[in-house]
């Protein structure tokens, strides 16, 4: 229930929870297919009207329902990416972590590496490999563009887990004869949840942003809807210069609303969990005020000389 108190995380959970719906029922309660047309003749994008509430497309494809069913892949390929990156983070980083010696040092060249080349373009020259088949595949896709996003986790995690391994319970684990994989899995993981979450939640951005960029850019998407084909087929055919809106705007902001809510999501968790941004806050969850440039120091009378008497705090500073 301490989640529930958070307004960062209530925001941004229902604002996840309704895109959620609507990638698993939006096809359902769309009232037309992503590809039904009304008119094979006309090519002319029509304004939100009573009849289509976006408008067409120059196509005469109604935007609204292409709206609703473009939500399921881009949902599943960012969930796809986070899933498979958080994966390769804790194998990578935590074993290079906790091992040490040659091993940590060709994880992290390898991780350093991963790094240091630019995601976008690694992206570009891999899909562009693969037959067209396979750029439709939302699990091919979620695939390849983990691979571009676990290096950062993995090096966070190295960093933590080089503070943990020398703690007492691990030395424990160690001295009754746990064998290294069982350390590392029930030990050093569970006290990384923390980052572990920060680490998907951003994964689960970085994949939607992605992959909305490839799909704007056409290199992904084929015959299947998504927010990101949608942005791409704007772009072609000029909505941004004639002035048609309802083509680009809505699956921008659907694509921005899903970052937000996982970003708010995190931010709320982050407060929860990390001691440093729970003691800022009092007990009922409300901020304490601090003086900029001053620093609050509890002052304590004097024992009295000859005395074993204990220390009590003022009332004013007990509060």
């Amino acid at each position: 229930m301490r989640f529930l108190r958070s307004a960062k995380v209530v925001v941004g959970l229902s604002i996840l929870v309704l895109f959620v719906l609507v990638a698993l029922f939006g096809p359902l309660i769309a009232p037309h297919s992503a590809d039904w047309q009304a008119s094979t003749s006309a090519f002319a994008a029509q304004p939100p009207s009573s009849r289509f509430w976006l408008g067409t497309d120059v196509q005469q494809h109604d935007l609204f329902s292409q709206l609703l069913s473009g939500g399921r892949d881009i949902l599943l390929i960012s969930l796809m990416a986070g899933v498979v990156a958080t994966l390769l983070s804790v194998l990578i980083g935590v074993t290079a972590g906790y091992v040490g010696g040659i091993v940590d040092d060709l994880l992290s060249a390898l991780s350093n590496i991963f790094l240091a080349l630019p995601g976008l373009l690694i992206l570009m020259v891999v899909l562009k490999a693969l037959p067209q088949n396979m750029t439709s595949n939302p699990v091919t896709i979620g695939a390849v563009i983990a691979l571009t996003a676990w290096a950062w986790g993995a090096r966070v995690l190295r960093a933590q887990t080089l503070t943990l391994r020398n703690q007492d319970y691990v030395e424990a684990a160690r001295v009754i004869g746990e064998r290294k994989p069982r350390i590392i899995l029930f030990e050093i993981v569970p006290n990384l949840l923390p980052i572990l979450a920060s680490s998907f939640i951003f994964t689960v951005i970085y994949g939607i942003g992605t992959y909305a960029t490839l799909a704007w850019l056409g290199l992904v998407g084929g015959n299947t809807v998504t927010w990101g084909t949608m942005l791409f087929n704007a772009q072609n055919y000029g909505a941004l210069i004639s002035g048609w809106w309802w083509w680009y705007a809505p699956p921008a902001l659907c694509v921005a609303a899903v970052g937000v809510a996982l970003a708010l999501l995190n931010f709320g968790i982050d407060e929860i969990i990390n001691p440093r941004l729970t003691s800022a806050r009092g007990s009922r969850g409300h901020r304490v005020r601090f003086v900029l440039g001053l620093t609050p120091v509890v002052r304590t009378p004097a024992p009295l000389a000859g005395t074993d008497l204990p220390l009590e705090l003022p009332e004013e500073a007990a509060k």
